[in-house]
């Protein structure tokens, strides 16, 4: 439920519907404080609590319109807040005028090739510097990351370049140390619904880049994000990054229309994860596009310095050369667009 009270309404009037929602054991949130103070209601009530609350409302005074969510997600909901979020990262934002370009490698494999890697992709235009220290492989044999020395490894890169840094953190009990060391912590597509690390990475004052599960709706993903705001972190990054089809040509199936469909429901900004939509890095650029084109915010996509010899999705990954074609193309589709291909640096 959204409570609009007039403009310039007095502070008494707004006091007033708080302590009748609070009589009722509901806690309002202030979502703008003014000019038009407007407060929501975001726990879950009754269709009669509902029908009693907006008749005894609308009577008092200040009062000047009640609306009823008509989804189960409330505070990521674009009704809750109408304006998209933009979120502070490095001396730039994401889900603002210009589209911000996430690169890096699937896994931090070497101080070395990682550092020179991040040195070459900064100049190419990349904002943020990805790559995995902690790795969610279908093998238990498969190299799972660095672990704390691959997060070392990229707080040192920010240092050389300036970019922030993005990483997936796996568990709850692994949140803190991530965050000790990445700008950005990642909810990886088999943890979109791991309701204890969500709740975790809620409690701390970091962006949340949080990826669409496997087979997962629109509407679970935004429920999802709705833990993550529940606990009082607003930082969050929705990311489309394919899911699971009959198609077998591509590694997933990129649902292009989700960016459009999650910029109609909510206020947070999107981003594209085209390396693990299609699998093959020949694709890569041609979705990156299709991102831009369809109004992401940003795109995430999988650099390495010689993918045929890259630990994990060697495949996938995109040559530094061939980053730089993407990236003067992706500027292109940026400008027709009225946007610019900026920075998080």
């Amino acid at each position: 439920m959204v409570i609009g009270m007039r403009e310039g309404c007095q502070k008494g009037e707004v006091a007033l519907v708080i302590s009748a929602l609070r009589q009722r054991g509901l806690e309002p949130r202030i979502i703008s404080p003014g000019p038009q103070v407007v407060l929501g209601v975001v726990e879950e009530i009754s269709q009669a609590l509902a029908e009693e609350l907006t008749a005894q409302i609308s009577r008092l005074a200040g009062v000047e319109e009640i609306n009823r969510f008509g989804t189960s997600w409330k505070l990521v909901s674009r009704n809750f807040r109408a304006q998209t979020t933009s979120i502070k990262l490095g001396r730039g934002s994401i889900g603002g005028r210009e589209v911000v370009v996430m690169a890096g490698p699937c896994a931090v494999e070497s101080r070395q090739g990682y550092l020179e890697l991040a040195q070459r992709l900064a100049p190419l235009g990349a904002g943020v510097l990805r790559g995995g220290a902690f790795k969610p492989r279908t093998s238990p044999y498969s190299f799972r990351g660095l672990g704390e020395e691959g997060l070392k490894i990229m707080a040192e890169a920010r240092e050389i370049t300036g970019l922030p840094i993005v990483t997936e953190v796996l568990r709850a009990s692994d949140v803190e140390l991530v965050a000790r060391y990445a700008d950005v912590l990642q909810i990886g597509t088999r943890n979109m619904q791991n309701f204890a690390l969500l709740e975790a990475v809620g409690e701390v004052d970091k962006p949340v880049l949080l990826k669409r599960g496997l087979m997962a709706t629109i509407k679970e993903l935004l429920l999802s994000a709705e833990y993550i705001l529940a606990r009082g972190n607003w930082q969050v990054i929705l990311c489309e990054r394919g899911v699971r089809t009959f198609e077998t040509e591509t590694r997933n199936t990129l649902d292009i229309s989700a960016v459009p469909l999650l910029k109609q429901h909510t206020h947070l900004p999107v981003l594209v994860d085209p390396s693990h939509a299609a699998g093959k890095r020949e694709l890569v650029p041609a979705l990156a596009r299709a991102a831009v084109a369809a109004g992401a915010d940003a795109v995430m996509v999988e650099v390495h310095a010689d993918p045929e010899r890259a630990f994990s999705d060697g495949r996938q990954s995109l040559t530094p050369e061939a980053f730089a074609d993407m990236m003067a193309d992706l500027k292109k589709v940026a400008a027709a667009l009225g946007r610019g291909l900026g920075a998080a640096a």
